[in-house]
């Protein structure tokens, strides 16, 4: 294995020319943390990120923050939470999904995977939060898009594409973020013992409520088996239906009174503030409940995105067909689902209910065995793969940069 560590942009420029020239592919590498997710790339040259992890610009007056793309995320999370700011997309951190140690990897990674958590369903995702960047296309050229302020912007938005790419259209070197004050208060909303259908119905009348929820998740009993987990310490052996509410504490405050009031035929709310309702979150952004070294340990992960109103028919379905457990985000428009290992990770089942409820899935956790056989990424139909075929041949036309990692047997 060729690792290429890297100094600057001018660097990255140089060895994907390089690549170009001998038609060699080159796998994109910050810390590697996602490794595991996609499939096998077809090369032994790995394009090292991690140097270009420089704090270019922070101004927290203006909310805004310029960053090499080798930037450690853990890092970048704590410089801006030192001056009370946060992404408001709240990224997920897979380590523990993954079974990858602790490390939360880069921000180039983060915004290749394009990754949001729970505060998605009222803030958007990674990709509406990158003003701009710097990179380096798979032709060797350096190419800017966006900036520091959202108007007077022109030209095609191409943070929104480089964002869940993979890393398959361009090297990001730098980018800009919008960062956001952190709330000033919390507080959870529990609700016990409701099934997935009917939790689905309850956070969805929580999100379409003036109460500005910012959280809406659901987890069965069945998926809290962690006996050291405060997700089973607060379910007390029922499921779980956390509704969050941020922003000024006397805003919060008066916002759960009158949600609890307006959820009460879904029975009574136990509210749980700051700092314990802060602790939940994570777990469900992180998929803790799934984690590598836990019960499911074992079984391969979907990851399905589907309109929320199907979610909860969709995610007990598959849970009572397959034997498997879920777990619900985004106010059920996210489903995690653990099954139980299968010569496909029953993906023909997943993945025509997924389409039939107008989704689609992604197996974010497998065997490297597994995902040499089963598509990792939802297989597109034709006429979206067509135009996903031009649009990578507009900035990678010889498929130098991670070659394979989207699409099975991907040749150049």
């Amino acid at each position: 294995m060729d690792i290429l560590k890297v100094r600057d942009a001018a660097d990255v420029e140089q060895v994907v020319q390089a690549a170009l020239a001998n038609e060699q592919p080159l796998e994109i590498l910050g810390h590697g943390s996602k490794h595991g997710i996609g499939h096998a790339l077809a090369t032994n040259a790995v394009l090292d990120m991690s140097a270009l992890d420089a704090v270019v610009s922070y101004e927290p007056n203006e909310l805004l923050l310029t960053v090499g793309a080798g930037a450690p995320l853990a890092d970048v999370l704590s410089l801006i939470d030192s001056k009370n700011q946060h992404f408001a997309f709240e990224p997920m951190n897979p380590a523990k999904l993954l079974g990858t140690g602790h490390d939360a990897g880069t921000i180039g990674g983060m915004l290749a995977a394009g990754l949001a958590g729970p505060r998605r369903v009222k803030d958007g995702g990674a990709r509406d939060h990158l003003l701009g960047a710097h990179a380096v296309s798979g032709f060797g050229e350096t190419f800017k898009t966006g900036g520091k302020v959202v108007k007077n912007v022109t030209g095609y938005d191409l943070c929104k594409l480089l964002c869940g790419s993979w890393g398959t259209l361009a090297v990001m070197t730098e980018v800009t973020l919008k960062v956001m004050p952190r709330p000033e208060s919390q507080r959870t909303l529990v609700l016990h013992g409701l099934d997935d259908v009917t939790a689905v119905r309850a956070m969805t009348a929580a999100l379409g409520s003036p109460y500005d929820v910012s959280g809406a998740a659901h987890l069965p009993a069945s998926v809290l088996q962690d006996a050291n987990s405060q997700l089973t310490e607060i379910a007390g052996g029922k499921a779980l239906t956390l509704l969050r509410l941020e922003g000024i504490a006397a805003s919060v405050k008066h916002r759960a009174g009158s949600l609890t009031t307006a959820l009460a035929t879904y029975g009574a709310a136990d509210v749980v503030d700051d700092d314990v309702s802060a602790g939940l979150w994570p777990l469900v952004r992180d998929v803790t409940p799934f984690a590598a070294d836990g019960a499911f340990g074992g079984w391969p992960v979907w990851r399905i995105v589907c309109p929320p109103a199907s979610g909860g028919k969709l995610g007990q379905g598959l849970a009572g067909d397959t034997g498997g457990d879920v777990l619900y985000d985004w106010g059920g428009g996210l489903i995690w689902a653990a099954l139980p290992p299968d010569s496909d990770a029953h993906a023909a089942l997943v993945r025509g209910r997924a389409e039939a409820a107008g989704g689609h899935a992604t197996l974010v956790r497998a065997s490297e065995s597994l995902r040499s056989t089963v598509d990792v990424f939802h297989p597109p139909q034709s006429g979206v793969a067509a135009l996903t075929q031009r649009v990578k041949h507009s900035f990678d036309p010889k498929n130098i940069l991670n070659r394979g990692r989207m699409t099975r047997g991907t040749t150049p």
